[in-house]
């Protein structure tokens, strides 16, 4: 129902516009400059059992580059559900519930609150990032798994955690929180530290000041794992979407 009502909106106000959503799959003209990376439901599995880390997330995209964004979460849990919105337009900032945010300040990973998702498949890149995970939790606050990745870089852009990383995340789960974290003042890359696009297969986002130095861990891993032969390729880009080359 999510997708359906937000499909409804997008065709009716953009109708020569590209969708790609995670239940719809791809729908229009792919040589559309517009692309809209459709997310209805960012935390499923947190939904089903009314654990309050889920979102709706909507991304647009303009010749690959992140355009505009807004992610709704769902805050609170039983008996005191409420939400709160967060979007972004390119070089105009970030806000959540319409007053601007900034992430945090911290420069210490000692002192840092970091974030991490795991995919359903037991793979080699699901391996190293339990390793990354285990690292992490020794020298750092904490890691969490809070398992819905829009909501996650929102909390980056918000200032309540430093770091977010995953491998293994769909264009969808991407186009709407790097644009908030970038617009709010963060940095996103590449896992192995080279430039982020959406349709990459790995993420890291940050407060900037802790970047370099997760990345001092994190890109190794990442190396290692090519080096094994695992497909780091553009993946989930319509055919013929055309991108900006920079």
């Amino acid at each position: 129902m999510s997708e359906v009502a937000i499909l409804e909106v997008v065709k009716k106000n953009f109708g020569d516009h590209l969708i790609l959503g995670e239940e719809g799959g791809i729908i229009g003209d792919t040589s559309s400059d517009y692309l809209w990376c459709i997310d209805p439901l960012d935390g499923t599995t947190n939904f089903a059992h009314c654990y309050p880390s889920f979102a709706v997330s909507v991304g647009v995209l303009f010749q690959g580059n992140p355009a505009a964004a807004a992610v709704v979460e769902f805050v609170g849990g039983p008996m005191c559900w409420n939400t709160r919105t967060f979007t972004a337009t390119a070089g105009g900032g970030a806000f959540c519930n319409g007053q601007k945010i900034h992430p945090s300040k911290t420069d210490k990973v000692e002192q840092s609150l970091l974030v991490t998702g795991f995919g359903y498949d037991h793979d080699d890149a699901w391996i190293t990032n339990i390793e990354l995970f285990k690292e992490f939790t020794d020298i750092s606050r904490g890691v969490r798994r809070l398992g819905a990745a829009a909501v996650d870089m929102c909390h980056v852009a918000l200032g309540v955690a430093e770091a977010y990383w995953e491998y293994r995340l769909k264009p969808w789960d991407m186009a709407a929180g790097v644009l908030i974290v970038e617009e709010a003042g963060g940095a996103v890359t590449r896992m192995d530290g080279g430039k982020f696009c959406v349709f990459d297969r790995s993420v890291l986002v940050s407060n900037g000041a802790v970047h370099a130095k997760l990345l001092e861990r994190i890109a190794p891993a990442t190396e290692k794992l090519k080096s094994k032969g695992i497909d780091f390729s553009l993946w989930y880009k319509p055919e013929s979407y055309m991108l900006l080359e920079s």
